[in-house]
């Protein structure tokens, strides 16, 4: 069955607003393995964002990496772990096409094994947070 294009999906939709799920460590230190994402689709996005991407080779697979810069008519997109790959450096340029939404929030769920009253402050205290745009996010890139 054909997947339905990227402005159908945002048309059925009700709200432009959907949650994603962290695989990997690609984003560590900003994001880790099971983080759950809030993500805003279509969104206009700007240098240091972190987006969630379809993957130039592999379509049906979705990434998030920080948009580091603007290239031509597509984003170089990095991930803020230098040592985990799987970013421009690896398949160049992504199309503006392949480009979902920005990440605007997340939150980490609780361990269902920790629940002493401490332990549920403390997650719920640092569990959720905004995802913010890092100007310096290119400090990669530069280094290049």
């Amino acid at each position: 069955m054909p997947e339905p294009t990227q402005d159908a999906e945002r048309a059925r939709a009700p709200l432009p607003f959907g949650v994603a799920e962290v695989t990997g460590p690609s984003m560590v230190p900003t994001l880790h393995h099971g983080d759950r994402l809030l993500v805003h689709y279509g969104a206009r996005i700007r240098r240091g964002d972190v987006i969630v991407l379809r993957h130039p080779f592999q379509q049906d697979l979705l990434v998030v990496k920080r948009a580091a810069e603007r290239r031509g008519a597509g984003w170089w997109v990095l991930g803020d772990n230098a040592y985990a790959g799987g970013d421009s450096t690896d398949y160049g340029v992504v199309p503006d096409e392949l480009v979902l939404g920005r990440v605007r929030f997340r939150y980490r769920p609780r361990d269902p094994d920790r629940r002493s009253p401490l332990a549920v402050l403390a997650w719920a205290l640092s569990s959720a947070r905004p995802v913010f745009s890092d100007r310096s996010a290119s400090r990669r890139l530069r280094a290049r």
